[in-house]
């Protein structure tokens, strides 16, 4: 769920509401999206995965975290990494390998005789 937007690192881009599928986010009068209809959120990470300022943090859960939680205190959250994490684990953003290429899988060799690579599954 959606828990934290940082008035500080965001860039008034839109992104996140525009890309957002049950409209959690109202543009605020600074143009600083506002957390409108929280409990809408469905945690489908599409906000922070859009965020090209890491400016967003959605925990990996479906239901609000209290008012206290670390997970809105947004000094705790960009100390340890988590502010905007989802978009770095994904590797969107300038300089992030994208998770494509850090795929595990078996090696694939070049077509060929039956028996030298892997038989495609899908």
């Amino acid at each position: 769920m959606i828990e934290l937007v940082s008035a500080e690192r965001c860039i008034t881009c839109d992104k996140c509401i525009k890309v957002c599928p049950t409209n959690v986010f109202d543009r605020g009068e600074d143009g600083i999206p506002v957390l409108a209809r929280r409990d809408d959120c469905q945690t489908c990470f599409q906000c922070e995965a859009n965020c090209p300022a890491d400016a967003l943090y959605v925990a990996p859960l479906t239901s609000p975290l209290p008012d206290d939680s670390t997970a809105r205190d947004e000094d705790h959250l960009a100390r340890t990494g988590l502010l905007g994490s989802y978009r770095r684990h994904i590797g969107w953003g300038r300089g992030r390998t994208p998770g494509a290429l850090r795929a595990v899988g078996p090696p694939l060799g070049p077509p060929g005789p039956e028996g030298t690579s892997p038989p495609i599954t899908s």
